[in-house]
């Protein structure tokens, strides 16, 4: 019955609301001058009798002044504390006018001086408690229907500041989570309650998981720094709760970001360095009001330049792309954006192979930049496809620098890899191949006296890639596992993706033509690691000897063809510093351009003819430090079976 009364009055309409409260602070205000009067005369049903006038003024003076105050507008499941400050304020204004009023009349029964001090004791509690409490009530109604209903996981929210308070706002009227507690490292909040929630320390979560069978933690501190929230998720790694997160407090409760928004705490989160703020003057140097092309700008690397480079508002931007889905994805999500900036935006289907093509683009649209982000970069892939790998990323980075040269192109970056030091693999040799054609090619330009600008930069794995083991690892984990990983030791260096396309960007506008920038990566990480912090992350446990009743366990398969156990990013010990603190310079052997043409045509015509043992003859006598360990190559050298070169891929 009580819930129907709930019930019936949220589905009222807004004036049937404020009819309600009214007609329920006409009864509340009557009673609290009898009760004053009760209580100083000593008697119950002499105020009825001789003090009916007095009585009868004050709700109709005072509901005049409460509901030109708001009282009546206020939605009562959205009211603050603030209602306490205007109930109080409301009441005193009424007392006063009360006062007046009855002097005026000169009723002929005084009303004691004592019961306007009685009665505004008694009103304010009565008028801002009955809303308080039917906040409460409401609220408390709704979170019990959305468990019973809707079965709501329960969270707890971790931090119980100003954005902590907000977030249990915004949830308390969600049906995707049901906040139960706050937890807090301050010993002031500890024992407390804030927006109807008691705050814990985090050893009270064990407690807190068994009572209400606590599901996730959401950090609700706003402006964490990614060193900040890795040692927070590591505090409440050692519970059985995955850790989410929200984009911002602030945005989520003045409505800008839904409930939906919250995430688990992803390992790209935790993994790299705090961010380091962007060189503006870098940024915008080779980008802003010039027209830039970006080839590859389907890719993972390339959209994300894409990204960055519009809002730097070039001229025009040129997608230069040869999936045509790739194409229709990043032209799809930029356009609006571009069309806010006043950015033209240009996408073209075509082939890095193709100069021709390249070479008609570029002029016919000004270009003044190029960022060549496009290649084949699964180290497995290429190793199975020597010729494809070698064309494209080697060939396909000369035409488009032959392109960019007769175009009167000014700036041409290549995005290379720190697969190209000391390379294992036909990708990183091919990428090394490519940076070693920039660099006499840029010794060949200074010489002729044109002005274009090659510049190389050299990083390691991007997390969430189309190539990184991020999004691998995420679907293992949802289909229960296991995880696969290739080697117990097995390194490498990550960096998020936004990153590592920011410092490109101003590692292209440094330095002289045919420099080799190197980010400064961090330190390596351990997959294996990353396995496990992923599980954790989760909420759940990694089953192996130490833990046999785990959830996931993480299985070894040994290493891919042409996988390297760690990665380098330079090939001699020879780096200086730049402008900025995490590029750095590198001093790298090369060859001269005509050194380097007999090469480069020997290598068009055997990967035209798929001749595996001659490409590999030239990697190895080329490229310093190739070092080929995958028997695929050996296998295609000899011209195996199909059957062999399928079960050696695998």
């Amino acid at each position: 019955m009580f819930s129907g009364v709930i019930r019936a009055f949220l589905n009222a309409s807004r004036r049937q609301k404020q009819v309600v409260l009214i007609l329920s602070d006409l009864v509340m205000l009557f009673s609290a001058c009898w009760m004053a009067l009760s209580l100083r005369l000593g008697e119950i049903w002499l105020p009825i009798t001789q003090y009916w006038i007095p009585c009868l003024l004050v709700p109709l003076i005072s509901v005049p002044v409460m509901a030109k105050m708001g009282l009546y507008r206020a939605v009562i499941r959205y009211m603050s504390h603030t209602t306490l400050w205007v109930s109080v304020k409301a009441v005193t204004i009424s007392v006063l006018i009360w006062t007046a009023v009855i002097m005026l009349l000169q009723v002929q029964v005084p009303v004691p001086r004592s019961v306007l001090f009685i009665y505004w004791f008694t009103a304010v509690p009565l008028v801002a408690g009955s809303r308080l409490y039917a906040r409460w009530l409401i609220r408390h109604w709704l979170s019990a229907g959305r468990r019973r209903y809707a079965e709501a996981p329960a969270v707890v929210l971790f931090g119980a500041g100003s954005a902590g308070t907000q977030l249990a706002s915004a949830l308390s009227h969600s049906v995707e989570m049901s906040p139960v507690a706050f937890i807090d490292d301050d010993p002031q909040k500890q024992g407390t309650e804030i927006a109807g929630l008691r705050v814990y320390a985090l050893d009270a979560l064990p407690d807190l998981i068994e009572r209400y069978g606590v599901e996730s933690v959401l950090l609700s501190i706003s402006s964490l720094s990614r060193s900040e929230r890795r040692i927070m998720v590591e505090r409440i790694d050692a519970y059985p709760v995955s850790v989410k997160v929200v984009p911002g407090v602030a945005e989520l409760a003045s409505g800008e970001i839904d409930v939906s928004d919250i995430r688990d705490v992803d390992v790209v989160d935790l993994l790299g360095r705090d961010a380091v703020e962007p060189n503006e003057a870098l940024l915008s140097a080779c980008i802003g009001g010039q027209v830039v092309m970006v080839t590859g700008a389907g890719g993972s690397i390339g959209s994300e330049l894409c990204r960055q480079i519009i809002r730097l508002q070039p001229r025009a931007l040129v997608l230069f792309e040869l999936s045509e889905y790739g194409l229709y994805a990043i032209e799809g999500e930029l356009r609006t954006q571009a069309e806010a900036l006043g950015v033209q935006l240009l996408p073209v289907l075509g082939s890095v192979q193709d100069q021709a093509h390249l070479e008609q683009v570029m002029r016919h649209y000004g270009v003044n930049t190029v960022y060549h982000a496009a290649a084949y970069k699964h180290v497995p892939i290429v190793e199975f496809n020597m010729a494809a790998g070698l064309r494209n990323n080697v060939l396909g980075t000369l035409r488009t620098a032959e392109a960019a040269i007769a175009s009167g192109v000014r700036n041409f970056v290549l995005i290379s890899t720190d697969k190209a030091v000391r390379p294992t693999n036909v990708m990183g040799a091919s990428k090394r191949l490519a940076e070693m054609v920039l660099q006499a090619l840029s010794e060949r330009e200074q010489h002729a006296g044109h002005p274009i600008r090659f510049a190389m930069v050299r990083f390691g794995n991007v997390l969430g890639s189309s190539g990184s083991v991020i999004p691998l690892f995420r679907r293992q984990i949802e289909a229960g596992g296991p995880v696969t990983v290739t080697h117990p030791e097995i390194t490498r260096y990550f960096m998020t993706i936004p990153e590592a396309a920011a410092l490109v960007i101003q590692a292209g506008s440094m330095g002289n033509s045919g420099d080799v920038f190197v980010l400064d990566m961090g330190k390596p990480v351990k997959i294996v690691d990353l396995a496990r912090e992923m599980i954790r992350l989760a909420g759940l446990r990694v089953r192996d000897e130490t833990c046999p009743d785990g959830d996931i366990e993480i299985h070894f398969t040994g290493l891919r063809p042409g996988e390297k156990l760690y990665e380098e990013l330079l090939i001699g010990g020879d780096v200086k510093g730049t402008d900025h603190p995490m590029i750095m310079r590198a001093s790298e052997e090369m060859l001269s351009w005509q050194q380097l043409v007999p090469v480069l045509e020997q290598l068009e015509h055997c990967t035209g003819r798929w001749q595996h043992e001659k490409m590999r003859e030239l990697l190895l006598s080329t490229v310093n430090g190739y070092r080929p360990e995958s028997e695929i190559v050996d296998l295609l050298c000899k011209e195996e079976s199909v059957d062999s070169l399928v079960e050696k891929a695998v």
